[in-house]
């Protein structure tokens, strides 16, 4: 696409469009290692996941598999998970199980577990958690050349944030927490070092890695996908592009929302008659039919306003009183909330995007993310995970793994399911000779084409243009 005369907005305001060639193509799916996944930071798991020396767990994206190993206390360390020798991966995919290789629907995820050396098992070279050779099986056969550099792992770019691993595969790419500002800063106040794992599921779907990320980015589908939920509710939605990531959050037709967390958080304040009652209603619904979003804290906690709380009072005052009484049965039970202040948890609003595969959706004490990436260099699929993450009492972290679920919606959560729905429909859809490119929503979907905008700037091709 050949670029416009018109220079687009910065905040991406004006109506927009972008072709398919992003999701449909085989060739830019294969330049995406080289241009993109190559040079981003990416999330590749939690600190928790590693917390004795010589834990280690791998992170695969494309056709890049990258070992991340606790070398000591205070020190992870990363490498390409490939011997110098021949090539075999160190490390298969055993995680979740221990039953050895997963059957190839499976085989792109991960591997976890816990050793001082990595032996290839080919040829037996073995190396410790510095990435040096330690043993080379008739290493004088090489008359000398085997240098410390040949033999060594190949290191990888390694940091940590939010109690996330992140990883960057380019020697040359700045600190993580440039890359992730403003989106850090938004996020410092929720301590996400602080919570853990409740559950970690994954599935293989038959969609573009972006179709799958792109399902969760804006609000303005729920009318469409989740009418269910329209009744605690309007889900219509403020969007912001920050740098190569973004926000957004509830707000009104005429912009006039108050800009609070009771007005535009994801445990805003229920509409109808009786805040009591609403939120309650949503609160249950959340746990029923996402399991996230809220906590079984906050769902009791909602379901005593009817009682604790006189008929008429002011919604901003029920959630004022929910939160607070939600924040001291957590204290009883030994779980302490951050010092977040509604402004900060206002400025983060519904749900977070760090390009290019990441969207969190954040509260006081939770918090639900979902990361996506390419199935090796296939256009039509994609690895999609769904992720809760918790506070919980000392000693009562719950011992999770990760779980893998079909592509049959039944053993999805509902309202996940739901959007999975639209997944593969979108993808057949894309390749539809009558499909003449996208028409996100200027207001709500700016995170969209903001995905693609950052795209643009690594693939350089298939830029947002102005829609005539």
């Amino acid at each position: 696409m050949n670029k416009p005369e018109k220079i687009i907005a910065e905040d991406l305001s004006e109506p927009l469009t972008f072709p398919a060639e992003a999701y449909t193509s085989r060739a830019y799916a294969e330049a995406e290692g080289d241009r993109l996944w190559s040079k981003v930071w990416q999330q590749a798991g939690r600190v928790e996941e590693i917390p004795e020396p010589g834990n280690y767990i791998t992170y695969n994206i494309g056709h890049d598999s990258i070992l991340i190993v606790r070398a000591d206390k205070e020190t992870i360390k990363a490498y390409h998970n490939v011997c110098p020798h021949r090539g075999r991966r160190l490390v298969g995919n055993n995680c979740g199980g221990g039953h050895g290789l997963l059957p190839q629907s499976k085989g792109e995820h991960s591997a976890c577990g816990r050793q001082g050396a990595f032996a290839c098992p080919y040829h037996a070279w073995t190396f410790n958690v510095d990435g040096k050779a330690t043993h080379i099986l008739d290493k004088e056969d090489w008359q000398g050349t085997l240098t410390e550099e040949r033999t060594s792992l190949t290191p990888v770019q390694v940091d940590t944030w939010g109690g996330w691993i992140w990883i960057n595969m380019d020697p040359a790419a700045g600190p993580l927490r440039d890359y992730l500002e403003p989106i850090a800063s938004l996020l410092d106040p929720f301590e996400f070092d602080q919570m853990r794992y409740r559950f970690r599921v994954w599935g293989v779907f038959d969609c573009n890695w972006k179709v799958a990320l792109e399902a969760f980015l804006e609000p303005y589908h729920v009318a469409g996908t989740h009418p269910q939920l329209t009744k605690y509710g309007d889900f219509y939605a403020w969007s912001k592009a920050l740098g190569l990531h973004g926000n957004d959050g509830f707000d009104t037709k005429d912009h006039a929302a108050d800009g609070s967390a009771a007005e535009t958080t994801v445990h805003r304040a229920a509409k109808g008659e009786d805040a009591r009652v609403s939120i309650a209603r949503m609160q249950q619904e959340f746990w029923d039919t996402i399991g996230a979003s809220t906590t079984e804290t906050l769902v009791k906690a909602a379901q005593r306003l009817v009682d604790e709380l006189p008929e008429g009072t002011a919604p901003h005052e029920v959630h004022r009183h929910w939160i607070e009484s939600a924040k001291a049965d957590d204290a009883m039970r030994g779980v302490q909330w951050p010092a977040i202040t509604d402004a900060q948890m206002a400025a983060a609003g519904l749900a977070l995007s760090i390009f290019p595969n990441m969207n969190i959706l954040p509260g006081p004490t939770f918090a639900l993310y979902y990361r996506v990436r390419p199935y090796g260099s296939d256009p039509d699929r994609c690895i999609y995970e769904a992720v809760a993450l918790d506070r919980f009492a000392p000693g009562e972290e719950p011992k999770t793994e990760w779980t893998f679920l079909e592509q049959d919606l039944s053993q999805w959560p509902h309202v996940i399911a739901q959007d999975i729905s639209n997944m593969v429909e979108m993808q057949r859809g894309l390749k539809s000779r009558g499909f003449r490119g996208n028409l996100p929503n200027p207001w709500q979907e700016r995170k969209v084409t903001n995905l693609h905008r950052g795209l643009a700037r690594f693939m350089g091709t298939g830029a947002p243009v102005p829609l005539d």
